[in-house]
């Protein structure tokens, strides 16, 4: 029984907080608990205060040295393939304004 609710506490957290897998894995092993990461939610008159997904990530890396990453960095593939998408069209035969039938 303990475990089921524990798992919609999760859910729910992950929710409220927009966290995605690596980010509850994360928190767990800082040792939070959903309620914990609920709680952190900055309000609107809190700007100062990091969303919780940003907070999560800034306390891990302080205390681990690195962010858990399930999804490759792809953005120097990105970049590159951006740049051969700004390189103009360049077309070999052109109609002139001779060949035109008016």
């Amino acid at each position: 029984m303990a475990t089921k609710w524990n798992a919609q506490a999760w859910a729910e957290a992950k929710k409220r907080c927009r966290l995605n897998v690596d980010d509850i894995k994360m928190a767990k092993e800082l040792g939070m608990t959903p309620k914990s990461l609920i709680k952190n939610i900055p309000s609107p008159n809190q700007q100062w205060k990091a969303p919780v997904k940003v907070w999560i990530r800034d306390l891990y890396e302080a205390k681990f040295g690195r962010v858990i990453k399930s999804v490759p960095d792809h953005s120097e593939e990105l970049n590159r393939k951006a740049k051969q998408k700004e390189k103009p069209i360049v077309h070999e035969s052109w109609i002139d304004d001779e060949d035109l039938p008016f």
